[in-house]
């Protein structure tokens, strides 16, 4: 056990910021769940983790399905016995096509990743949080830079990014009474596996193509870990963290 003894839940660990960010708080002293769909994913950050493997708990996780979820949260009460942060990091896109031409399947799948498993997150954590000794902690939704503008043919993923800012605000003002904060970072254009294809060129709401700027990933997990860090007396309701010359202020 690590000596802070505070435990954290990561969705999306498997891959991305989801990885950086669970290792970054294994760094900072967390033991931390790992949450992911695909097994290989969850044991590749394990194996990342470079011998504090024992600090990570890889649980196999459909985060739209609260059966799912709920056998998350058992896992973590059984092994740890509290949860101090939650990370609701795991999140999906759609096809980059016309919002007329989504099929319902495909509208469905951003929304139950997106929303839904956040939502379901975030009620077993308060759940756990409110009922624990000492009571309280933290949980970090990540809400991207489309939770403020959109890119191209984004619908269901900008859409549920904005509801992913009603539900930290909700979080926020419903978890003081037990001591839960809640805040949100919005990230843009980290270097990761998913945001690659900025090196060679997406789509402007302009409609040319155009090279944006990435940040290395480590930049988000230092800000996680930052929000995290607080005492539950303070929050940093929201904090943007971006590639300095990405197209976002002025975008469109």
């Amino acid at each position: 056990m690590n000596e802070s003894g505070k435990t954290a839940i990561v969705t999306g660990a498997g891959s991305g910021i989801g990885r950086a960010v669970a290792l970054g708080l294994l760094r900072a002293g967390y033991q931390v769940a790992l949450a992911g769909r695909r097994a290989d994913a969850l044991d590749a950050t394990v194996h990342a983790a470079e011998g504090r493997g024992a600090d990570l708990l890889p649980v196999v996780t459909d985060i739209s399905d609260a059966e799912s979820v709920a056998r998350l949260f058992a896992a973590v009460a059984e092994r740890y016995g509290r949860l101090d942060l939650l990370f609701n990091n795991a999140g999906i896109g759609s096809p980059a096509i016309g919002l007329e031409d989504l099929a319902l399947e495909q509208l469905r799948a951003v929304i139950d990743t997106n929303l839904l498993g956040a939502f379901l997150c975030t009620q077993q954590a308060i759940r756990m949080m409110k009922a624990q000794t000492p009571r309280g902690g933290r949980i970090i939704n990540n809400g991207s830079i489309s939770a403020h503008a959109p890119r191209p043919n984004s619908a269901p993923y900008t859409a549920t990014k904005h509801a992913i800012t009603g539900l930290t605000k909700s979080t926020s003002l419903d978890g003081r009474k037990y001591d839960i904060a809640c805040g949100q970072i919005d990230i843009g254009n980290a270097l990761t596996e998913l945001a690659a294809r900025m090196a060679t060129g997406v789509p402007q709401a302009n409609g040319e193509i155009a090279v944006e700027p990435l940040m290395d990933v480590a930049h988000v997990a230092s800000a996680v870990v930052y929000m995290a860090s607080l005492p539950l007396s303070a929050n940093v309701q929201f904090l943007t963290v971006m590639a300095t010359k990405m197209p976002f202020v002025g975008r469109g």
